[in-house]
């Protein structure tokens, strides 16, 4: 059976079944398959399928986190599934607690909160709301495509900016510049900061990994533009794909640092759950002469598995090849100026929002 079309502007050709479902989808050659749909090159891949909205009513957008591998306690995510169709994406998982595939399902059946900015406004206003930063849009990049036309993202961080409320931002989408205005009054009072997720600095390679995210170019220079606009930015250098991009990682900082960024960190590739099919697929599609290498280096940083979800080993692995990557990083930063401070986000100009609409006194 010939294996499933590469589909233009998607990152996964599977749609397998989720792991709650009690069946399964499997793929079946019925004879009626044509054989230009086959799985060659992305210049032949045949159209991929459109993206389709999913309302999703939230009771509440914050999320608190106590996990001790990430910078923040709470997050708020405007959507669920991501159109940017990147391969390694960790949240794609997440997608079967909907109902829906990991596979082309996540990157093409976005579900949206239409009333999180009501939401936000009055989980803000709680009497009991203890102010500390929020990270915005972590699972799923909060400016994907589908927000240029929604404008969701853009609602949560004007309540943010209206309350003073400081926010952390990871995102690999240059449509942040849209949103310059808030930031930079933000981050006059110590109330925001951006890293931007910059994987590699070849384009054919990210068009690849991340097919509908910002170009390399284009990330930088919005990081150039955020940073000339007083915003404090970084670098994130994530994943880490062991003979895919480890390679870059000098190049990616050292271009970052020339754009403007002041920290810089890494995350070695996560395989949870589902995305060990989805990737394996992807490496064999794109990268057939080394998939067994990059995965036979995975299984060394992690202990012999494809994927380890202990908190401390999960973001940098194990082993000889882990303590490479973090001595380069460390090396790296050194040379380049990075790291050296960090900026501890400001809680004390909270103001709760009011819901009557009325304005404070004072």
């Amino acid at each position: 059976m010939k294996p499933p079309a590469l589909h233009r502007g998607r990152g996964s050709r599977l749609n397998p079944g989720t792991r709650y479902a009690d069946w399964q989808r499997a793929a079946f050659d019925d004879g009626w398959g044509t054989s230009d749909l086959a799985a060659e090159p992305s210049d032949d891949a045949v159209p991929g399928p459109p993206t389709t909205l999913l309302i999703d009513h939230a009771r509440s957008v914050i999320v608190r986190n106590s996990s001790p591998d990430v910078p923040f306690e709470q997050s708020v995510n405007p959507y669920k599934g991501c159109e940017h169709g990147c391969a390694y994406c960790f949240a794609r998982p997440g997608h079967a607690y909907l109902g829906l595939s990991p596979g082309l399902d996540f990157e093409t059946k976005i579900a949206w909160k239409p009333d999180a900015a009501v939401v936000l406004r009055r989980e803000l206003a709680a009497p009991g709301y203890r102010c500390r930063p929020i990270a915005l849009g972590i699972n799923t990049d909060g400016w994907q495509p589908v927000e240029r036309r929604l404008g969701l993202t853009r609602q949560l961080l004007e309540i943010l900016a209206e309350t003073r409320h400081p926010v952390s931002i990871v995102t690999k989408s240059a449509l942040i510049e849209r949103d310059v205005d808030l930031l930079a009054d933000m981050a006059r009072d110590g109330l925001a900061q951006v890293m931007l997720s910059i994987t590699t600095l070849d384009p054919a390679l990210a068009r690849k990994l991340e097919p509908r995210a910002a170009s390399p170019a284009r990330r930088l220079a919005a990081m150039a533009r955020l940073h000339a606009a007083g915003v404090p930015v970084g670098v994130l250098f994530a994943p880490l794909i062991p003979a895919i991009n480890d390679h870059e990682m000098e190049a990616v900082l050292e271009a970052a640092r020339g754009a403007g960024a002041e920290s810089a960190g890494y995350v070695l590739l996560r395989l949870p759950h589902e995305l060990k099919t989805l990737f394996d697929d992807w490496l064999h599609s794109h990268f057939p002469d080394r998939a067994g290498h990059v995965q036979s280096l995975l299984r060394q940083l992690r202990g012999g598995a494809l994927n380890d979800s202990r908190f401390g080993h999960r973001m940098r692995g194990e082993g000889v090849f882990a303590d490479l990557y973090s001595r380069r990083l460390a090396r790296l930063c050194e040379k380049l100026g990075l790291n050296r401070t960090r900026r501890a986000l400001v809680t004390t100009r909270f103001r709760p929002p009011r819901l009557d609409g009325q304005l404070d006194l004072f």
